[in-house]
């Protein structure tokens, strides 16, 4: 990884209450309007976007590049390459000078009050430094799920899965940069956030979960496709880190072949029992 003050422009005190939307953004040119006018629409008006296009093959650069055009407050960059979105965070968040970090996908939608209401939590409570929420599922039919997060997510909670939602989060940008930002590694590849609330909690960053959903995830056909073997993988490496850095009863080990065996259902059985598990 880079070292925190390559990732981070040092200033001398942050915006009080402003926020940076980090956005990597790639192949969306279909949902990236409808993502951007989510943000536009917020009832929390402090704050600034800013995207990396990871080498998109579509129009999804050429329709970023408008917005950028026409507000000074969206921030756009790109990479020379496809390089991933752990690598594409982290070129967001070398432009970060505000005192929180929210995230965004660009095939989503954050509903409107969802950043007054973090910001809201984490300035009242300054205990915590990362704040999420549930989450709408949807697709080309509307909403089919809702997400059930556990509130105060302790390290017991990680090894059944990432604790908190990656896409709605905010987080202190104090805890970004004391874990350096997202670790770039192959390994780590669709399971950037999970490794980074592990590195954060090992720092003492702590987190909560606000229990109204106040993000819709697109979750569709497309969705499906992008759910690669490799990564099931991936997540099973990071269950082992979470084992061995929490020091977790070595039991536990039998949760790291949850998503190998996963990943083996086919698609449509995956698929019926992902949406039944969401919807109970």
């Amino acid at each position: 990884t880079r070292r925190s003050s390559d990732l981070f422009k040092r200033r001398e005190s942050y915006i009080v209450d402003t926020i940076s939307i980090i956005m990597g953004i790639y192949n969306c040119a279909a949902t990236l309007d409808e993502a951007i006018n989510s943000i536009l629409n917020q009832t929390y008006k402090n704050w600034k976007l800013i995207m990396c296009d990871d080498a998109s093959s579509d129009d999804t650069y050429s329709i970023a590049e408008g917005y950028a055009k026409n507000y000074k407050n969206i921030i756009l960059i790109k990479n020379k390459k496809n390089m991933g979105l752990n690598y594409t965070l982290n070129k967001c968040l070398e432009l970060v000078d505000t005192e929180y970090v929210a995230r965004m996908d660009g095939d989503d939608i954050s509903l409107p009050d969802r950043f007054e209401k973090e910001i809201k939590f984490l300035i009242e409570h300054s205990e915590y430094s990362i704040v999420s929420t549930n989450m709408y599922y949807f697709d080309e039919n509307g909403i089919w799920g809702t997400s059930k997060v556990i509130e105060k997510p302790t390290k017991e909670d990680f090894i059944k899965g990432t604790p908190f939602c990656h896409a709605p989060c905010m987080v202190k940008t104090e805890a970004y940069k004391t874990v350096k930002g997202y670790t770039v590694e192959k390994k780590l590849l669709r399971m950037e956030d999970y490794h980074l609330w592990m590195k954060m909690y090992l720092n003492g960053y702590v987190g909560y979960n606000l229990l109204e959903p106040l993000y819709m995830m697109r979750d569709d056909r497309n969705a499906s496709k992008r759910r690669k073997y490799k990564y099931r993988i991936n997540e099973a490496y990071v269950r082992y880190l979470i084992i061995k850095r929490f020091n977790l009863s070595k039991k536990n080990l039998i949760y790291c072949l949850r998503p190998l065996f996963i990943g083996l259902l086919p698609t449509s059985i995956y698929e019926m029992l992902h949406k039944r598990k969401i919807q109970k």
